[in-house]
């Protein structure tokens, strides 16, 4: 089996990138696999921007083909917010609980037909020498005035997902892999995966 590398540390995002690349004879490995490896620091102004920064560092740092993403959720009534800052929305310590309770603080005056989001994902795949591919992928939804449901990670749980007619993570991991903006993006780069990650396993 060839291996993959993950640029990132989230465990919920581990999880996610296992369970889609697995069937496609790929091991996931991520940045926990390399402890030593420090956080690229996202200087980017847009999802695409910090994605191709994380893997084009690492992919120099390991000397092996990286795919990165940088995904966050886009609130229309917030202008996009948080968007390329949706990891640390509530302050520089990652909090989901924090995060989302400062978006339903925000959100609390505007009416449920001006609560349209998205999740937005971008991919990037990096490899020493060749130029960086990348592709993206969004998930349409409405912000609830509640948290629902014990799946998933992040702002999952005040994110209702149109098409699935429940919040994000009332949706088994399997449900949520149908329509997630992570699953959009990989969807778009199955095609070129043959040539992206040729040999991805055998440095």
């Amino acid at each position: 089996m060839s291996e993959v590398i993950i640029a990132t540390k989230n465990q919920g995002k581990a999880k996610e990138f296992t369970r889609m690349f697995q069937p496609l004879g790929f091991e996931v490995k991520t940045l926990l696999d390399f402890p030593e490896i420090k956080d690229v620091e996202e200087t980017g102004t847009t999802f695409e921007e910090n994605a191709i920064l994380k893997a084009e560092t690492i992919a120099r740092l390991l000397d092996r083909m990286v795919i990165a993403d940088d995904s966050g959720l886009a609130i229309d009534a917030l202008e996009g917010r948080p968007g390329i800052y949706s990891a640390r929305y509530a302050g520089e310590e990652k909090s989901d609980e924090a995060n989302m309770n400062k978006v339903l603080e925000e959100l609390t005056d505007v009416p449920d037909n001006e609560r349209k989001a998205r999740f937005f994902c971008a991919l990037a795949v990096a490899s020493p020498g060749k130029e960086t591919f990348i592709v993206s992928g969004t998930c349409e939804g409405l912000i609830l005035r509640e948290k629902r449901g014990s799946y998933g990670f992040g702002y999952d749980p005040i994110f209702f997902a149109i098409e699935k007619g429940k919040a994000m993570a009332e949706l088994t991991p399997e449900e949520k892999a149908q329509i997630s903006h992570r699953a959009n993006a990989l969807r778009k780069l199955e095609s070129e995966l043959p040539s992206l990650l040729a040999g991805a396993g055998k440095k």
